[in-house]
Protein backbone atom coordinates (compact mmCIF):
# COMPACT_ATOMS: atom_id res chain seq x y z
CA UNK A 1 0.00 0.00 0.00
CA UNK A 2 1.24 3.67 -0.75
CA UNK A 3 3.17 5.06 2.32
CA UNK A 4 3.50 1.83 3.93
CA UNK A 5 7.14 1.15 4.76
CA UNK A 6 8.99 -1.28 6.98
CA UNK A 7 11.92 -0.63 9.95
CA UNK A 8 14.86 -1.96 8.33
CA UNK A 9 17.36 -0.99 10.55
CA UNK A 10 18.00 -2.52 14.22
CA UNK A 11 16.25 0.45 16.27
CA UNK A 12 15.00 3.71 15.29
CA UNK A 13 13.88 6.59 17.43
CA UNK A 14 10.73 8.48 16.79
CA UNK A 15 10.43 11.30 18.44
CA UNK A 16 7.71 13.91 19.81
CA UNK A 17 8.67 16.85 17.51
CA UNK A 18 10.80 17.41 14.19
CA UNK A 19 14.51 17.79 16.63
CA UNK A 20 16.36 14.97 17.78
CA UNK A 21 16.53 17.40 20.37
CA UNK A 22 12.77 16.96 21.07
CA UNK A 23 11.57 14.29 23.75
CA UNK A 24 11.87 10.64 22.76
CA UNK A 25 8.41 9.23 22.72
CA UNK A 26 8.91 5.60 21.56
CA UNK A 27 11.42 3.23 19.68
CA UNK A 28 10.73 1.01 16.32
CA UNK A 29 12.47 -2.07 16.11
CA UNK A 30 13.42 -3.99 13.06
CA UNK A 31 10.59 -5.32 11.24
CA UNK A 32 7.90 -2.49 12.49
CA UNK A 33 5.70 -1.34 9.99
CA UNK A 34 4.61 2.23 9.52
CA UNK A 35 2.84 4.94 7.45
CA UNK A 36 4.72 7.61 6.12
CA UNK A 37 1.64 10.28 7.38
CA UNK A 38 3.70 13.64 5.86
CA UNK A 39 6.84 14.72 4.75
CA UNK A 40 9.13 17.80 5.95
CA UNK A 41 12.52 17.54 4.49
CA UNK A 42 15.03 15.10 6.21
CA UNK A 43 11.82 14.21 8.71
CA UNK A 44 8.85 12.12 8.00
CA UNK A 45 5.89 11.96 10.46
CA UNK A 46 4.72 8.58 10.81
CA UNK A 47 2.17 6.14 12.39
CA UNK A 48 3.11 2.94 13.84
CA UNK A 49 1.12 -0.01 12.68
CA UNK A 50 1.62 -1.83 15.51
CA UNK A 51 0.49 0.91 18.52
CA UNK A 52 -0.69 3.44 16.18
CA UNK A 53 2.34 5.81 18.06
CA UNK A 54 2.30 8.80 15.58
CA UNK A 55 5.91 10.82 16.00
CA UNK A 56 8.75 12.19 14.04
CA UNK A 57 11.58 9.79 12.68
CA UNK A 58 14.88 11.23 10.51
CA UNK A 59 14.66 9.99 6.80
CA UNK A 60 15.84 6.48 6.35
CA UNK A 61 15.76 4.40 3.30
CA UNK A 62 13.62 1.63 4.06
CA UNK A 63 11.70 -0.97 3.05
CA UNK A 64 8.37 -2.52 1.41
CA UNK A 65 6.42 -4.36 3.82
CA UNK A 66 6.80 -8.07 3.97
CA UNK A 67 5.27 -11.05 5.75
CA UNK A 68 7.63 -11.96 8.70
CA UNK A 69 7.77 -15.39 9.74
CA UNK A 70 10.33 -15.09 12.73
CA UNK A 71 10.70 -13.23 15.76
CA UNK A 72 13.45 -12.42 18.03
CA UNK A 73 13.27 -14.51 21.28
CA UNK A 74 16.24 -13.22 22.90
CA UNK A 75 17.56 -9.88 24.58
CA UNK A 76 19.93 -9.14 22.15
CA UNK A 77 20.66 -11.24 19.14
CA UNK A 78 23.92 -11.09 17.05
CA UNK A 79 24.02 -10.87 13.51
CA UNK A 80 26.20 -12.81 10.82
CA UNK A 81 27.47 -11.91 7.01
CA UNK A 82 27.70 -15.42 6.36
CA UNK A 83 26.32 -18.75 8.50
CA UNK A 84 29.38 -19.46 10.09
CA UNK A 85 30.01 -18.26 14.11
CA UNK A 86 33.32 -16.64 13.06
CA UNK A 87 31.59 -14.26 10.98
CA UNK A 88 29.63 -12.59 13.57
CA UNK A 89 28.95 -9.09 13.09
CA UNK A 90 28.81 -5.74 15.64
CA UNK A 91 25.00 -5.72 14.43
CA UNK A 92 22.02 -6.84 16.96
CA UNK A 93 18.63 -7.31 16.93
CA UNK A 94 16.49 -6.94 20.13
CA UNK A 95 13.74 -8.90 21.37
CA UNK A 96 10.40 -8.53 19.85
CA UNK A 97 12.30 -7.92 16.39
CA UNK A 98 10.57 -9.40 13.57
CA UNK A 99 12.14 -10.66 10.34
CA UNK A 100 11.58 -12.79 7.45
CA UNK A 101 13.85 -16.25 6.61
CA UNK A 102 13.59 -17.29 3.25
CA UNK A 103 17.41 -19.34 3.33
CA UNK A 104 18.39 -21.85 5.88
CA UNK A 105 22.14 -23.32 6.86
CA UNK A 106 22.71 -25.59 9.55
CA UNK A 107 22.13 -23.71 12.44
CA UNK A 108 21.23 -20.12 10.93
CA UNK A 109 18.40 -19.04 9.00
CA UNK A 110 18.85 -15.73 6.22
CA UNK A 111 17.39 -12.41 6.20
CA UNK A 112 17.77 -9.14 4.02
CA UNK A 113 21.35 -9.51 4.19
CA UNK A 114 21.96 -11.08 7.22
CA UNK A 115 22.12 -14.45 8.95
CA UNK A 116 21.32 -15.08 12.56
CA UNK A 117 20.70 -18.47 15.33
CA UNK A 118 17.69 -20.39 14.90
CA UNK A 119 18.50 -20.47 19.04
CA UNK A 120 17.98 -16.60 18.83
CA UNK A 121 14.76 -16.53 16.70
CA UNK A 122 10.62 -18.16 17.18
CA UNK A 123 8.23 -18.89 14.73
CA UNK A 124 6.22 -15.70 14.23
CA UNK A 125 2.58 -17.71 15.54
CA UNK A 126 4.61 -19.15 18.46
CA UNK A 127 2.92 -17.93 21.93
CA UNK A 128 3.74 -18.39 25.66
CA UNK A 129 0.57 -19.14 27.53
CA UNK A 130 2.10 -17.29 30.36
CA UNK A 131 2.86 -14.10 28.75
CA UNK A 132 5.30 -12.62 30.80
CA UNK A 133 7.62 -15.53 31.05
CA UNK A 134 10.93 -14.21 29.39
CA UNK A 135 10.54 -10.65 31.40
CA UNK A 136 13.50 -11.21 33.91
CA UNK A 137 15.33 -10.98 30.51
CA UNK A 138 15.84 -7.63 31.05
CA UNK A 139 16.99 -7.26 34.31
CA UNK A 140 19.50 -4.75 34.86
CA UNK A 141 18.75 -3.49 30.81
CA UNK A 142 19.09 0.61 30.74
CA UNK A 143 16.10 2.40 31.82
CA UNK A 144 15.56 4.56 28.96
CA UNK A 145 12.71 6.63 28.62
CA UNK A 146 10.70 6.08 25.05
CA UNK A 147 13.04 2.68 24.75
CA UNK A 148 12.05 -0.89 24.13
CA UNK A 149 15.23 -2.39 23.49
CA UNK A 150 18.52 -4.40 25.14
CA UNK A 151 19.82 -0.49 24.65
CA UNK A 152 17.48 0.59 27.07
CA UNK A 153 13.55 0.53 28.17
CA UNK A 154 10.97 2.17 30.11
CA UNK A 155 8.35 0.89 32.58
CA UNK A 156 4.98 1.04 29.86
CA UNK A 157 7.57 -0.38 26.85
CA UNK A 158 8.00 -3.46 29.61
CA UNK A 159 5.04 -4.06 29.71
CA UNK A 160 3.75 -3.93 25.56
CA UNK A 161 6.66 -5.48 24.80
CA UNK A 162 5.57 -9.12 25.84
CA UNK A 163 1.87 -8.48 24.34
CA UNK A 164 3.34 -7.72 21.03
CA UNK A 165 5.76 -10.70 21.17
CA UNK A 166 2.91 -13.05 22.21
CA UNK A 167 0.96 -11.29 19.10
CA UNK A 168 -1.73 -9.43 21.33
CA UNK A 169 -2.27 -5.67 21.24
CA UNK A 170 -0.92 -3.46 24.23
CA UNK A 171 -1.61 0.60 24.38
CA UNK A 172 2.29 1.87 24.61
CA UNK A 173 1.65 4.44 27.41
CA UNK A 174 1.00 3.61 31.18
CA UNK A 175 -2.07 5.47 31.25
CA UNK A 176 -3.40 3.79 28.05
CA UNK A 177 -2.63 0.75 29.64
CA UNK A 178 -4.39 0.84 32.76
CA UNK A 179 -7.78 2.01 30.71
CA UNK A 180 -7.00 -1.38 28.41
CA UNK A 181 -6.85 -3.70 31.06
CA UNK A 182 -10.25 -3.78 32.59
CA UNK A 183 -10.76 -6.36 35.88
CA UNK A 184 -9.63 -4.51 38.51
CA UNK A 185 -7.89 -6.62 41.80
CA UNK A 186 -7.55 -6.03 45.27
CA UNK A 187 -4.25 -5.29 46.69
CA UNK A 188 -5.11 -8.33 49.31
CA UNK A 189 -6.10 -11.30 45.93
CA UNK A 190 -2.67 -9.90 44.02
CA UNK A 191 -0.51 -12.57 42.07
CA UNK A 192 1.80 -13.11 39.30
CA UNK A 193 1.70 -11.44 36.41
CA UNK A 194 -0.76 -8.64 37.57
CA UNK A 195 0.23 -4.99 36.47
CA UNK A 196 0.37 -2.03 39.14
CA UNK A 197 -0.47 0.72 38.12
CA UNK A 198 0.53 4.33 39.63
CA UNK A 199 0.30 7.78 37.42
CA UNK A 200 2.99 7.92 35.03
CA UNK A 201 4.46 4.39 36.12
CA UNK A 202 3.43 0.88 36.01
CA UNK A 203 4.85 -2.58 37.27
CA UNK A 204 4.16 -6.10 36.83
CA UNK A 205 4.13 -8.55 39.67
CA UNK A 206 6.40 -11.76 39.64
CA UNK A 207 4.32 -13.45 42.54
CA UNK A 208 2.43 -12.08 45.53
CA UNK A 209 5.39 -10.28 46.97
CA UNK A 210 7.66 -9.33 44.29
CA UNK A 211 7.46 -6.94 40.88
CA UNK A 212 9.79 -6.00 38.07
CA UNK A 213 9.74 -2.49 36.61
CA UNK A 214 11.78 -0.55 34.67
CA UNK A 215 12.45 2.00 37.58
CA UNK A 216 14.16 5.42 37.01
CA UNK A 217 15.56 6.55 40.03
CA UNK A 218 17.19 3.56 39.60
CA UNK A 219 18.14 4.13 36.33
CA UNK A 220 17.47 0.21 35.28
CA UNK A 221 15.00 -2.39 35.44
CA UNK A 222 14.62 -3.84 38.85
CA UNK A 223 13.15 -6.60 40.59
CA UNK A 224 11.32 -5.42 44.27
CA UNK A 225 9.12 -6.28 46.77
CA UNK A 226 5.93 -4.85 46.03
CA UNK A 227 4.97 -3.34 49.86
CA UNK A 228 8.30 -1.59 49.90
CA UNK A 229 7.73 -0.31 46.52
CA UNK A 230 4.40 1.13 46.94
CA UNK A 231 5.93 2.88 50.23
CA UNK A 232 9.61 3.99 48.22
CA UNK A 233 7.20 5.65 45.63
CA UNK A 234 4.85 7.44 48.08
CA UNK A 235 7.87 8.67 49.71
CA UNK A 236 9.81 9.86 47.16
CA UNK A 237 7.80 11.34 44.37
CA UNK A 238 3.89 11.17 46.68
CA UNK A 239 2.49 9.15 44.46
CA UNK A 240 -0.13 6.40 45.26
CA UNK A 241 -1.02 2.94 43.37
CA UNK A 242 -3.94 4.18 41.07
CA UNK A 243 -4.99 0.65 40.48
CA UNK A 244 -4.18 -3.02 40.23
CA UNK A 245 -5.08 -5.01 36.70
CA UNK A 246 -5.61 -8.43 35.98
CA UNK A 247 -4.63 -9.43 32.27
Amino acid sequence: MKNNFRNNLPIVNLYKRKSIKSKLDTQLLYGDNFKVIKKYGVWRKIRIKKDGYIGYINNQIFSSTTRPNFKVSVLKASLYSKPNFKKKLAKYLSYESRIRIYKKNGGFGKFDKYWIKFSDIKRINSKNKNIFKDIQIFKNTKYLWGGKSYKGIDCSALVQIFFNQNNRYCPRDSKDQENFFKKKIKFKNIKKNDIIFWKGHVAVTLSKNQLIHAYGPKKKVVIMDIKKTIEKIYKTANLKVTSIRRI
